[in-house]
């Protein structure tokens, strides 16, 4: 038997960003569906027995910096930290932690090889979620 649909699809959208320009840049493509709550997320990854990519304390310098840029357009967000080795995990878990109705992001592009290398986690992120994911157009001056 099929769940009922939530119909408050935009009632509460977590939204992973990795730095400022990527947290303004994916901001200002929700702004116009109006979601009424918004959590920014960023994920620190975590080396798991290798050297972390970057410091800590540079990578909650580039979280502060992007939930800034998310405050641009949604002054009321709230902010969220993880620390983990898989971003996809990272952010299904913090969705379930704010009970997020769904997870918007705007994918970083990128060639098929980087997409191979990373694992493609914007196919993991669609196809693995719990709750709805939408996907942001990606327009950007690069991109024409």
């Amino acid at each position: 038997m099929a769940q009922p649909v939530d119909t408050a699809l935009l009632s509460h959208v977590l939204v992973p960003v990795a730095t400022a320009e990527d947290a303004r840049a994916t901001a200002q493509r929700l702004a116009p569906y109006t979601p009424d709550h918004v959590t920014a997320l960023h994920v620190v990854e975590k080396g798991g027995g290798s050297p972390d990519k970057t410091p800590v304390e540079q990578s909650e310098e580039m979280a502060a910096e992007a939930f800034a840029a998310v405050r641009e357009e949604f002054p009321d967000a709230e902010t969220h930290t993880a620390y983990s080795r898989n971003v996809v995990k990272a952010i299904f878990e913090a969705a379930e932690e704010v009970d997020a109705s769904a997870i918007a992001y705007r994918s970083r592009g990128g060639n098929r090889l980087v997409q191979f290398l990373s694992g493609d986690r914007s196919l993991k992120l669609v196809t693995q979620a719990d709750r709805p994911v939408i996907a942001l157009p990606r327009v950007d001056s690069d991109d024409e």
